[in-house]
C-alpha cells in the first residue's frame, strides 16, 4: 500500500486506513496466540508418543519459547535498521516454515527445532506488531488500538483451542473419512497433533499475503530521513494539521536522542526499563500461560476427561476474547493504571483459592496413588479459573501490550520493546519448562500459590511505579520520564 502525496490526502484523514493497517499488523498477534496456545492440546500426546520425562516435556513446552527469546532479542535491531514491515514478513516466513514440519517431523527433535523456529517467529511479531500499531495510532485511540494486538492474540489461542478440539473429534468420529492408512489417517486420527500444528499454515498464508500491500511505520520513516513519505502517512492517518504537529513533536525528539541503548539507563528512562521489563516478568509468573500452556492438564487433574478438558479449554479462550474486548473498549476511558492495578489485585486473590481448592479439595484415589479431586471440587476449579481468566484478560494482559511500545522514546523505542520482551519470553520459557517438575513434585496447589504471592508483588509495583498514559503523545510520555 504506497503512501500517497500529501496534496491526495483526505483533509481530516483515514480512520479506514488507520483501522487496515492495525488489523493487519495485528494478525501476527494471532499468530502469535495460535503459536503459543496449540501446544496445549498436544503436549500429552507427544508425551505418550515419545515416552516423554516431566523435565523433557516442560522442554517440549518451552522449546518455542527458547526460539522466542532469540527473535524478540534480535527483533528490535532488525526492526530499526531494516523496518518494521520487512521484519514481520520474515516473522510471518518463520511461522509457515514451523507449521510445516512440527506437521511432518520424523522424530522428536526435528519436531523441538520446528517449534524453536515458530519461536523466532513469535519473538519478532510480538515486538515489532504492538510497536507497528502504537506508531500510527493517533493518542486519542492509541490504548484502543494496542488492544487491539492482544485481542487478536486471544483470538488466536481461542482458535487454536477450538481447532485442537475440532481436529480430535473429527479422527475420533470420523476415522475412516481419511484412510484406513497413509499420511492422511496418520495427520488427522493416529497421531492427530500433526495435524493441530499444521492447521497454523493458512493464517501464515494470509499474514504474508495481506502485509506486502501494508506501509511502513511513519516514525521509522522520518527516523531513517524519509520525510516526505512519513508525513504524507502522519497526514493521510491524522490530517495535515495534525500531522504537521506530529511531525514538530517526532523530529525534536529524534534530535535528543542519541539511538543506543545506554540512552536507557540514564536517570528517568532507567525507570521506563525497569517498569517496561517488570510489566513482562510479572506477567508471564502470574500463572496465565501455565493455563493456555498447560490447561487440560489442570483440568485433567481437577477431573475431567480428555474432550471434556479439551472443550473446558475453549471455554476458557471464549472467556478469554469476552474480557479482552471490553478491555478494548474501554481501555482508553478509564486508562491503564485502575484496569492494570484493579484487576491484579483479584487475580491475587483467585490464585489463592484455587490453591485452596486444589489442597483440601484433594485425596487419594487409593492406597500408593496420586491425589484426585472430587467431582464437586473439580466443578468449582473449573468456575475460579473462569474468573481468573477474566481478571487477567482485563488487566495485565490487556495493558501490557498498550504499555510496552508506548513508554519508550522513539528512536530507541525499537531495541528498548526488544529488551522487555526478552524478559518476557525468558520468564514464560522458564514457566513453561518448570511448571510439569514444580507442580508433580510440589502439587498443583503450590504452583497457584506461588503465583498469587507474585501477583501481590506485582500489585504493589505497578501502584507504585506505573504512569497513567492515557490520552498522551508518544512524545508527552517521553517527556514524562524525562522529568524523573
Amino acid at each position: 500500500m504506497p503512501a500517497p502525496s500529501p496534496s491526495r490526502v483526505r483533509p481530516l484523514g483515514s480512520p479506514a486506513f488507520l483501522a487496515a493497517v492495525c488489523l493487519v499488523a495485528s494478525l501476527g498477534g494471532l499468530l502469535f496466540g495460535f503459536d503459543t496456545a496449540v501446544i496445549s492440546g498436544t503436549v500429552e500426546r507427544v508425551k505418550q508418543q515419545y515416552g516423554l520425562s516431566d523435565l523433557l516435556e516442560g522442554w517440549f513446552t518451552s522449546s518455542a519459547l527458547v526460539g522466542c527469546i532469540l527473535g524478540a532479542a534480535v527483533a528490535g535491531m532488525l526492526g530499526d535498521r531494516f523496518g518494521r514491515k520487512p521484519t514481520l514478513l520474515a516473522a510471518s516466513v518463520f511461522f509457515f516454515v514451523s507449521a510445516l514440519y512440527s506437521t511432518i517431523p520424523p522424530t522428536f527433535t526435528v519436531l523441538v527445532i520446528a517449534r524453536w523456529v515458530g519461536g523466532l517467529g513469535v519473538g519478532m511479531a510480538s515486538v515489532l506488531a504492538p510497536l507497528y500499531i502504537s506508531e500510527f495510532a493517533p493518542p486519542q485511540h492509541r490504548g484502543r488500538l494496542g488492544a487491539l494486538y492482544q485481542l487478536s492474540i486471544v483470538i488466536g489461542i481461542l482458535l487454536a483451542y477450538l481447532s485442537n478440539w475440532l481436529i480430535l473429534r473429527l479422527g475420533q468420529d470420523h476415522p475412516m473419512a481419511f484412510g484406513g492408512q497413509g499420511w492422511g489417517h496418520k495427520i488427522f486420527v493416529a497421531e492427530c497433533w500433526r495435524a493441530m500444528f499444521g492447521a497454523e499454515m493458512v493464517p501464515c498464508v494470509i499474514f504474508f499475503g495481506l502485509l506486502l500491500f501494508m506501509p511502513e511505520s511513519p516514525r521509522w520513516l522520518l527516523k531513517a530521513g524519509k520525510e516526505a513519505q512519513g508525513l504524507a502517512l502522519l497526514t493521510r492517518v491524522s490530517g495535515p494539521t495534525v500531522a504537521q504537529r506530529e511531525l514538530t513533536e517526532i523530529q525534536a525528539g529524534l534530535a535528543r536522542e542519541e539511538g543506543s541503548v545506554r540512552e536507557l539507563f540514564r536517570p528517568g528512562l532507567r525507570i521506563a526499563l525497569l517498569v517496561g521489563v517488570m510489566l513482562s516478568v510479572f506477567g508471564q509468573l502470574s500463572g496465565v500461560n501455565i493455563v493456555v500452556y498447560y490447561g487440560p492438564k489442570i483440568l485433567a487433574t481437577a477431573g475431567y476427561a480428555d474432550a471434556a478438558a479439551l472443550l473446558g479449554q475453549v471455554g476458557f479462550g471464549i472467556i478469554n476474547l469476552v474480557f479482552t474486548i471490553f478491555a478494548l473498549l474501554v481501555i482508553d476511558r478509564w486508562g491503564r493504571r485502575p484496569l492494570l492495578i484493579g484487576g491484579m489485585a483479584v487475580v491475587t486473590v483467585a490464585l489463592v483459592v484455587l490453591g485452596g481448592l486444589f489442597l483440601w479439595g484433594a485425596s487419594p484415589a487409593g492406597p500408593g496413588e496420586a491425589l484426585v479431586v472430587s467431582r464437586a471440587v473439580g466443578l468449582w476449579i473449573g468456575l475460579v479459573i473462569c474468573v481468573y481468566m477474566a481478571c487477567i484478560a482485563l488487566s495485565i494482559c490487556a495493558v501490557i501490550w498498550v504499555l510496552t511500545p508506548e513508554i519508550f522514546p522513539n528512536r530507541v523505542r525499537g531495541r528498548a520493546a526488544s529488551i522487555a520482551t526478552f524478559a518476557n519470553w525468558s520468564t514464560n520459557a522458564l514457566s513453561a519448562q518448570l511448571f510439569p517438575w514444580y507442580s508433580a513434585q510440589l502439587g498443583m496447589h503450590s504452583a497457584f500459590f506461588t503465583a498469587a504471592v507474585i501477583c501481590s508483588v506485582a500489585t504493589v509495583f505497578f501502584w507504585k511505579f506505573v504512569p497513567e498514559t492515557k490520552g498522551r503523545s508518544l512524545e508527552e510520555i517521553e517527556r514524562h520520564w524525562r522529568r524523573q
